[in-house]
């Protein structure tokens, strides 16, 4: 495939996926069946049934949850790279999924950060979303990690 049509896959994958209201169905549509998708506040997640069961759970506990894209998508053979920005309020069940620490249910928190993800496209189908955010923020927003 060529670089224009993996930058429209991350687009819609970006919109559809991160974006708010999303597409649960996305997952079937544009991951690879066995997709990679790790960030720093998370365990790294592996397959479509993982990576939707991660955003229904996050979804649920952050119903509010919206990331967009902050600059043109830049892309080299299968490799798609975004900048980006969002967040959401917990006030939804408990939530445990960060590497560290839990919120309890509906704590009201909010969290707001940014990052630069890439994306590896095969095949019409996103293998990899590795993303470097600023994760350690969020955590504090959300009072679970105390700032230095």
């Amino acid at each position: 495939m060529s670089t224009e049509n993996n930058k429209e896959i991350v687009g819609r994958w970006f919109k559809e996926f991160w974006g708010n209201p999303w597409n649960p169905e996305i997952v079937d549509e544009l991951a690879a069946p066995d997709m990679l998708l790790q960030y720093s506040l998370h365990a790294p997640r592996r397959g479509r049934d993982d990576v939707r069961a991660f955003m229904v759970a996050f979804r649920d506990a952050f119903p509010d949850l919206n990331f967009w894209g902050t600059a043109d998508l830049i892309a080299e053979g299968d490799y798609v790279v975004g900048r980006w920005e969002g967040g959401g309020t917990h006030t939804g069940p408990a939530f445990d999924d960060f590497l560290v620490g839990a919120l309890p249910a509906r704590s009201g928190r909010k969290m707001r950060f940014t990052g630069t993800t890439v994306l590896r496209v095969t095949g019409g189908r996103i293998a990899e979303e590795v993303g470097l955010d600023d994760g350690a923020t969020a955590l504090q927003q959300l009072g679970i990690l105390k700032a230095a």
